[in-house]
This record gives structure tokens, C-alpha cells and sequence, in this order.
């Protein structure tokens, strides 16, 4: 990672209940916004573009995953047609609708998102930040 790298999260990790069913799911999701598994150990996989950023794991102390209230994991779209295919995959997946693409004003104008609940119930998003709009909105 650069020092001109914006992004203040090194990585994140979710837990999960059924190791083989999550990393099928985010195999499939994933995909959708150009990522891929980068690294693997037993119980764990990492996704990225180029480096380890998202993890999903069995707990490390054996206790079973747990969801937390008001945690959820946002990653990058592209454009909009990828908050609309994150959003189908996800459900095609096993994942629950918890908000269909499109804009979020409350987010701020140039945002457009969707969210899902994966199999182990985790709130995951797909958010498209339009700067263009962003500019438009300033002039």
C-alpha cells in the first residue's frame, strides 16, 4: 500500500458461522465489483484488488460469529450498473434484501447504494459516489 492511499482502513473482518457458505457468497458478490480472493489460511479467506482489505474467518477463539448492531461492512461500486449487479448477486447468493439500489439523499446527493444481510446476517453495502454530481451540486 502507497502513502498516497486515501483509505484510513488497513482491513476488515466479519465472522461467520459456516466458513464454506460465506466464502461461496462472497465469491460470487465480490466478484462483482472486480475483487478476488488475495490470500487464504484454514478458516480464513481475504478478498481485494490487489491486497488483503476484507476478511471473512471463523472467530479466532471458537465461540461462535455473532452480528453486531449497527456494524455494516460499505464497499466501492464503480458505477451503478455494479451497485445493481453487487445487488443481484448478493441475492441470487443467499443474501436478504435490506434496501434496493438507488439514490439515498439523506447519504448526500451523488450517493446511490443498495444493502443486503449476508447468510450469517451481516449488513453489507455497495455504494456508488458520483463526483461528478458532487461538482454539479456545488456550482
Amino acid at each position: 500500500m502507497s502513502d498516497d492511499n486515501p483509505s484510513v482502513i488497513s482491513h476488515i473482518s466479519l465472522g461467520t458461522n459456516d466458513f464454506a457458505r460465506a466464502t461461496a457468497f462472497y465469491d460470487k458478490v465480490l466478484a462483482t465489483l472486480g475483487c478476488q480472493r488475495v490470500m487464504e489460511h484454514p478458516g480464513a479467506v481475504a478478498y481485494g484488488k490487489a491486497y488483503p482489505e476484507f476478511w471473512v474467518q471463523e472467530p479466532a477463539d471458537g465461540k461462535p460469529a455473532s452480528v453486531g448492531n449497527g456494524v455494516h461492512m460499505g464497499f466501492v461500486a464503480s458505477d451503478l450498473a455494479a451497485v445493481h449487479a453487487f445487488h443481484e448477486a448478493a441475492l441470487a447468493a443467499g443474501a436478504t434484501d435490506d434496501g434496493g439500489p438507488g439514490p439515498r439523499a439523506e447519504y448526500g446527493a451523488p450517493y446511490y447504494g443498495c444493502f443486503v444481510r449476508d447468510p450469517d446476517g451481516h449488513k453489507i453495502e455497495a455504494a456508488f459516489w458520483d463526483s461528478e454530481m458532487d461538482e454539479n451540486q456545488a456550482n
